[in-house]
């Protein structure tokens, strides 16, 4: 699968992490004795013809962008082929949940806006039933609700290294051009994983990181469950379901 180069400028548009109580933790719904070990690697890219830059060249959507290619990898997993949704759609989402970023000027999206926003209205007819965020330091807990959910949502915090490299990777430094945010925040969605790295969606392509750089830039991430998903009553062995959906209630 081809892979992207950062070489070329693209618009970023991820605004800093918000904090809500009400956020969902995956963790909290896992019976670890339960659970079964994760594959050692997952690739949800298969079924993907191609993933469209969602005009986040052009605008700091990377947030609804993101989650426009999620929905292409579900689809693709479930279905055999991908359905792809329209920019326009993509937009009209970013337009509702856009703010101003007070530090640059420039427009832009917290990540659980756009994912209340998913649940409550749809993005190209497409709704989420539910989402929980899961601990970036726990790998395994990753790499088993990418495997069980089809991708992860996340947001990076991302360094101007970045910016040169064919595989994101951690410089060994976390000052100057390697400090977390100085290039921006960026959202993209998880579609991949092996013992060397994991593969996200960026700017209509393929872009692989290797774990050492998730680890330092990786400001969140979450699992995300499909409306189907929850009312055919199904889950993953070792997920509480139905506590799941009692706590969703309340948010």
């Amino acid at each position: 699968m081809a892979v992207a180069s950062t070489a070329a400028k693209f618009q970023l548009g991820k605004l800093p992490v918000k904090t809500d109580p009400r956020t969902l933790m995956l963790a909290r719904y896992v019976d670890r004795t339960k659970l079964p070990a994760p594959p050692a690697s997952f690739d949800s890219t298969t079924h993907v013809a191609k993933w469209p830059m969602y005009a986040n060249d052009r605008l700091g959507d990377c947030t609804c962008a993101a989650a426009g290619h999620m929905i292409e990898a579900w689809t693709g997993a479930a279905r055999g082929h991908d359905t792809e949704i329209s920019e326009k759609s993509v937009v009209s989402a970013f337009e509702a949940v856009k703010q101003v970023d007070p530090a640059t000027g420039e427009e832009g999206a917290v990540e659980l806006d756009v994912l209340n926003y998913w649940r409550k209205h749809g993005i190209g007819r497409h709704k989420i039933g539910a989402y929980a965020k899961v601990a970036t330091y726990d790998h395994t807990l990753v790499k088993s609700a990418a495997y069980l959910f089809g991708g992860l949502y996340i947001g990076l915090s991302l360094p101007e290294t970045a910016q040169g490299q064919e595989v994101w990777d951690w410089t060994h430094s976390l000052s100057g051009a390697a400090r977390p945010g100085s290039w921006g925040g960026h959202a993209v969605d998880v579609v991949a994983y092996d013992k060397k790295g994991l593969t996200v969606v960026t700017w209509g392509r393929l872009q692989k990181m290797t774990w050492a750089f998730w680890d330092r830039y990786c400001d969140e991430a979450y699992s995300l469950i499909s409306n189907d998903f929850l009312l055919a009553g199904k889950a993953p062995n070792g997920l509480d379901l139905n506590a799941l959906k009692a706590d969703l209630a309340l948010v």
